[in-house]
């Protein structure tokens, strides 16, 4: 196999010296994908929400279920842009680069989707904030392997294209999310390759904006993702059909286009054949994409910053109009409300405890957390790094796992011996 011109060592490098292994037959890139695949972190994701808690339903997709869908994405979308010819001979995105960042852009999130992910930047606001994306990170880096509380060692290329956002959360005034914690600014640097943002690229919308090919890429799989599928898992699970659809529909003045969307969805719910519709329509989103050359502050240091992915403007309009769609009608429905209104409930109940005994120090002898857990929040230096450590733990909970945790802690009629697995 011929090299690939558009990487180079930069690219490839990793935060320290991987061993030199005679007969390594993987790239820097594939090992980066198999580590994650082999993460405890990452089989977590098989019970933790996507739409609908992990269990609620059959046959839903969780975290991790579009994990692998956004992966698949990602790489069609390497395979499209190479048949286009943009780069050249012996020149393409990696598609194990970007299979990888696909595989790994959700391993920050906590239990519960988006609400815990809410509720935990509440809880943690005293103490530097919590965000999914800065959470990966951190994972990524720090703490994926807890046995010896490390990270992965991943390569420059890697963190980079998983670096949705790049703004510190001192930067971000307040921000719910969107932002790194502070003590990330090294790793940030260590991606830049110690180049300075430039004045115009300022925190925020702005700086966040700025993401090499491989990050636009696994974004815009993401997108795809969840557009399509959040669509098709609230109609198999009845939040939509055609009377909710179109009653959403006459509440709005749709453009030409949007209407022939609805249409087009009514029709697959009256046929039966929504999963198959709109499966379809992952090749066109696939399809939609371009690279256009561009020129940034990195462009001289590698080319995964001489380019920009641009996507139908048509494509990108639907995408929109199915996520505005799934959340009028999903996300903010009354039953999904309640579930949210509960997952709040449930780690706010179990941080207060936790800030009270590990964070704060309330004086109590209590074990509520593993030894090697405490172990390391006894050894840590201040309020804040204690609470990280706590919240390291909560957020690497599955659904089940937390819903278990709090029955223990605050229900009475739970706690057999049997339950303390």
């Amino acid at each position: 196999m011929s090299a690939n011109r558009f990487y180079s060592t930069f690219d490839s490098e990793t935060l320290k010296p991987r061993p030199a292994y005679a007969g390594e037959y993987r790239s820097a890139f594939q090992i980066d994908r198999d580590r994650i695949i082999h993460s405890s972190a990452f089989r977590r994701l098989q019970n933790k929400t996507q739409v609908f808690l992990s269990g609620e339903y059959d046959f839903y997709r969780t975290r991790l279920t579009h994990s692998i869908e956004v992966a698949q994405i990602g790489r069609s979308i390497c395979g499209w842009l190479a048949q286009q010819g943009a780069l050249g001979e012996d020149c393409s995105i990696d598609a194990d680069l970007v299979e990888c960042a696909c595989l790994a852009h959700d391993l920050g999130h906590p239990p519960f989707g988006h609400t815990g992910e809410r509720t935990l930047h509440h809880l943690m606001q005293p103490y530097g904030g919590f965000e999914g994306n800065a959470q990966t990170l951190r994972l990524l880096t720090e703490t994926l392997f807890n046995e010896g509380r490390a990270g992965m060692n991943p390569s420059r290329a890697l963190l980079d294209a998983i670096l949705k956002y790049k703004t510190l959360h001192v930067e971000a005034g307040g921000a719910p999310n969107h932002y790194l914690y502070d003590n990330q600014e090294k790793w940030l640097d260590f991606t830049l390759g110690g180049q300075a943002f430039p004045v115009e690229l300022t925190p925020g919308e702005l700086r966040n904006e700025f993401k090499s090919i491989e990050c636009q890429i696994m974004d815009w799989a993401d997108d795809t993702a969840y557009s399509l599928n959040d669509i098709a898992d609230g109609i198999h699970a009845g939040f939509i059909n055609v009377t909710t659809l179109e009653r959403w529909a006459a509440a709005r003045t749709l453009d030409a286009a949007q209407s022939e969307h609805v249409v087009f969805l009514c029709k697959a719910i009256r046929e039966g054949r929504v999963e198959a519709r709109l499966n379809r329509h992952i090749g066109d989103y696939i399809r939609a994409t371009k690279l256009v050359p561009e020129s940034t502050f990195l462009s001289a240091m590698t080319r995964r910053h001489q380019y920009r992915l641009e996507i139908d403007p048509a494509l990108k309009a639907q995408s929109k109009m199915n996520k505005k769609i799934s959340l009028d009608l999903v996300f903010l429905s009354p039953q999904l409300q309640q579930l949210d209104y509960k997952a709040d409930v449930i780690l706010t109940k179990m941080f207060g405890v936790l800030r009270d005994r590990y964070i704060e120090k309330d004086g109590s002898n209590l074990h509520l957390l593993p030894a090697t857990v405490e172990a390391e929040i006894a050894k840590a230096p201040d309020a804040a790094a204690r609470a990280r450590l706590v919240c390291d733990w909560v957020a690497s909970m599955t659904d089940s796992f937390a819903f278990r945790t709090y029955r223990r802690l605050f229900d009475a009629n739970f706690g057999s011996i049997t339950d303390f697995v």
